[in-house]
Formats: C-alpha cells, structure tokens, sequence
C-alpha cells in the first residue's frame, strides 16, 4: 500500500491595515500637545511594526524561515494578542520543520482569532475570512502532527478543519490519505466520498477509494473475483482524471486484476 503526500498549503500572513482619517470632516480637529505626541508615537510604531511585516514576509516569500523568526517574535513580543502573527511563525516553524513549535504556534493564533465582530470596520474581525483561516491553520496543524507520526491528532485536525474551511476538499483528502495510510478503510473511505463531494477534480481520492473497495473483493465458489460496486468507477475516474498520474500503471492493474476493462483513451493526453 503506497503512502500519499499531503496537500500542501500556501503560507499567507495578513496585515491590519492602519485608519483612514475621516475624509468628510470639514473642520480639522483641534489636538492638545500631549495628543500630538501620542499620535507621533503611533505613527512611529506602525512604521515599525510595517518594516518588521515587510522583514517577515520577504523572509518567508524567499523560504528563508530562520530569517523570518526574530521579526514575527519582535511583532508577537509587541502586539502578543494579533492571530495573524501566530499563524505566521507557525507557518514558518513547520517550514523549519520545527513541528512541535509549529502546532504550538497554531493553537495559540486560534484562541485568539475573534469570535464575534465588534468593529465593522476592522478587517481582522471578518468573520466568514477568520472561520476560514481557523480552517487553513488546523489543516496545517494537522499536517505538522502527521510529521510527527501523531495520525490520532492529524486526523483530529483534518476533521476540524473540514467543519471551518469553506473549500473542505484538501482537509477532506488530507483525511482520506491519513486514515487510508493508517489502515482505517471505514474511515478513509467514508473521508474520501466527503473529499470527492467538496472536490470532484480531485484524482487521487479516486485512487484511494479505488483501492480500498478493490481490496474488499471476493471470490465466489467457481472462483470468479467480485469488486465491491464502486471500485472500477473511481478507477477509471482516476484515469480520466490522470492518464498520466503518479498511481496511473497501479490503476490499470487493478482495473485488470478486477477483469474491468481499462480503455485506450486513458493512455492520450488531452490536445491543448
């Protein structure tokens, strides 16, 4: 039984936007000196802030990880309630497969992603972009714990994270492959029907389902070989999906080993 790569996930770090003055003040308010210098220092500490932001990001968009770790935990040390910061370093310690530190860094942003909008205007208390980013982060925890050898908790992960993403194909299939190379055929398959559901094009989860109902075949008293219903479908799904797949040659030999019969335009690539 092979083992399957997890989806990846592409690394994104939000930044806060700071407040536009209200354009439509026809008279400049009157600031006292000490409101002055306040706003001074405001605005001396988002140019920080922003120049450690761009530090990070630049760090990270190279996979230069280690050079991304002193700015995100400068900006933490300074603003230690900001998710995105977490989320971030998180990103970045499972890029330095630093997994431990990496589900660590995970759960801290979750806790501090806002349940409820308070501020209409702020961006960082979206709540249809913040359940999906709960999403994104517990995908990623879970692929941290699959590095670790920890299956229970990576297929933990996964389930949450299908419940927050509103695109659950990849946590559904991360699910599929997890329990598919755990040996937990229920589960897999029942995970990989979910994954094909959210996302039809996903040919690889036809491979596994494939696989696990050509498992499942029996052999009747005059010797004949019976696949489950379901199992030559998903195979040549995968086929039609990746005649030239990484499991296409598995495939055909199942579809063989099945007496189904595998048809010739699997083997053409599509014209362009």
């Amino acid at each position: 039984m092979k083992h399957l790569r997890m989806s990846s996930i592409p690394l994104v770090l939000l930044i806060s936007c700071p407040l536009a003055l209200n354009a439509q003040q026809q008279q400049p308010p009157a600031y006292t000196k000490e409101q002055i210098e306040e706003l001074k220092k405001q605005n001396e500490r988002a140019q920080h802030q922003n120049a450690l932001i761009k530090q990070a990001m630049e760090a990270m968009a190279a996979k230069n990880w280690q050079a991304a770790v002193a700015p995100l935990r400068q900006l933490i040390s300074e603003d230690p309630n900001n998710w995105q910061y977490h989320s971030a370093l998180g990103d970045v310690q499972f890029g330095l497969a630093a997994y431990d530190q990496a589900v660590e860094a995970y759960e801290k942003a979750i806790r501090l992603v806002p349940s409820s909008r308070t501020d209409t205007k702020n961006p960082n208390e979206d709540p249809v972009k913040n359940k999906a980013a709960i999403g994104r982060m517990l995908t990623q925890e879970g692929n941290a714990y699959l590095k670790l050898r920890k299956n229970k908790e990576a297929v933990e992960a996964y389930t949450k994270a299908a419940g927050y993403d509103p695109n659950p194909g990849t946590a559904y299939f991360n699910l599929c492959a997890t329990q598919y190379n755990s040996g937990n055929v229920d589960g897999a398959l029942s995970a990989c029907d979910k994954a094909i559901a959210a996302d039809p094009g996903k040919a690889d989860a036809y491979f596994i389902k494939g696989s696990l109902l050509v498992g499942a075949s029996a052999t009747d008293s005059s010797g004949k070989l019976t696949a489950p219903p379901g199992a030559a479908e998903a195979l040549k799904k995968y086929l039609e999906l990746a005649p030239n797949g990484a499991h296409a040659d598995d495939v055909k030999q199942m579809l063989s080993f099945i007496g189904s019969t595998v048809g010739t335009t699997y083997n053409k690539k599509k014209s362009k």
